[in-house]
């Protein structure tokens, strides 16, 4: 017995300094993220960049999130949830800018956001080159920032995901705010957004085949509306048809067929994106002023001008101006009105590209190795990166892939 129990502790010695196999997989070079949410105040703007599911997956992978109180309330997220999935409660926005390492935001940081800004900070927000003062930059450059406009970011298929995602509600929404309008209030037509058996169909005119256009007509055919959608590029009239699976009236933006498919239209829908900025006017007043009594125009353009030239920006509190007799929805950022299905789709994007770049340590490694987020990149550590923004605001700017080159 005792010789059985010396070969069993000699086998046990033995084998404390044999080589074990790895168990857990070796991590890349993994670093802690201070991730700053503040609240969004601009105006109408009610969506969050994280929803609190997202939250609890970043907390997980071993980061940590500043949340300012009440920042979830405009998409109906409690500061409880935030708590509950390991966000930290910061009680002013001072408190956010100050301890985080990158801001998190929907709406561009206002100018009183950017001095509570701390040096070499990482800002990730929409860009909207558009409505920004002519310092903007400058203050941003000053503070050294690095910024990723999401509005810029690229997925693997060269895609805008956050662009197309936003475009995708907008479209949608579009069309129940139309079906909102048309049965209801005062100068309604009293009438439903649909089809019913013996009763003609509602009329629906689309101005723009992009994305949003493709989503209001997919929302409108789904209704049984008679859809009618006009764009300059034939090959997104053909594409929208190939997607949608169906055959409907598509026709190139001329004048005439507009007017007369305006005259008959329960709705308009302004879906067109310049590549320009400013959105052309393609309606005009006369245009509108044929139209029925009581139809309904949402120019989601509004937001680069409109291209209804009777068209002019509303708020969320008073969306709607009657104008020949027409009713006019020009709210501006139509998915801050579906918030929290905004915010959703918004944090389905954010929160990998946050765990890319805790994964891999730094934020040049992250732009080294990931095209799509270096696409969005406006300014490298205060250097403006972005030729359009240089002409724009009259700065120099440099190339990117130079500048990450010369720190490697």
């Amino acid at each position: 017995m005792d010789s059985s129990k010396d070969t069993l502790h000699t086998l046990l010695h033995s084998a404390l300094f044999q080589p074990k196999e790895q168990l857990q997989a070796i991590k890349e070079n993994t670093s802690r993220l201070l991730i700053g949410i503040p609240k969004e105040i601009a105006l109408q703007e009610r969506r969050i960049a994280l929803t609190p599911n997202a939250v609890q997956v970043l907390v997980a992978n071993g980061h940590e999130i500043l949340y300012e109180q009440g920042a979830g309330k405009g998409a109906n997220f409690s500061d409880r949830e935030y708590t509950d999935a390991g966000a930290q409660i910061c009680y002013s926005a001072n408190d956010v800018y100050k301890k985080s390492e990158l801001i998190l935001k929907v709406a561009p940081p206002t100018l009183d956001e950017i001095e509570l800004m701390q040096p070499k900070q990482t800002l990730v927000s929409a860009l909207q080159i558009t409505v920004q003062p002519k310092d903007y930059m400058k203050k941003l450059s000053e503070k050294k920032i690095n910024g990723i406009a999401w509005d810029y970011i690229q997925d693997d298929d060269g895609v805008f995901p956050i662009v197309r995602s936003m475009g995708e509600i907008a479209g949608t929404t579009a069309i129940l705010i139309a079906a909102e309008y048309l049965a209801q209030g005062d100068y309604s037509r009293k009438a439903m957004l649909g089809n019913v058996t013996g009763v003609r169909p509602t009329e629906v005119v689309i101005l723009g085949a992009g994305t949003v256009g493709e989503s209001a007509a997919r929302a409108a055919l789904g209704l049984g509306a008679t859809v009618k959608v006009f764009d300059e590029s034939i090959y997104k009239l053909r594409r929208i048809q190939s997607d949608l699976g169906r055959r409907f009236y598509t026709s190139l933006p001329q004048p005439d067929l507009i007017g007369e498919a305006l005259r008959t239209a329960d709705v308009a829908i302004g879906a067109i994106r310049s590549k320009r900025g400013q959105t052309p006017v393609i309606v005009t007043e006369d245009m509108v002023t044929k139209m029925k009594y009581g139809a309904v125009i949402v120019d989601v353009s509004i937001d680069n001008g409109g291209c209804f030239e009777t068209s002019r920006v509303t708020t969320h509190d008073k969306p709607i101006y009657i104008n020949h007799q027409v009713i006019h929805y020009g709210v501006t950022n139509i998915p801050s009105r579906v918030a929290r299905t905004a915010s959703h789709a918004l944090s389905n994007i954010f929160a990998p590209i946050l765990l890319n770049f805790g994964a891999h340590g730094s934020f040049e490694a992250v732009l080294r190795k990931y095209q799509g987020v270096r696409n969005g990149v406006f300014m490298f550590n205060g250097t403006l990166t972005n030729k359009y923004l240089g002409k724009a605001f009259n700065l120099p700017y440099k190339d990117l892939d130079l500048l990450i080159a010369a720190i490697s």
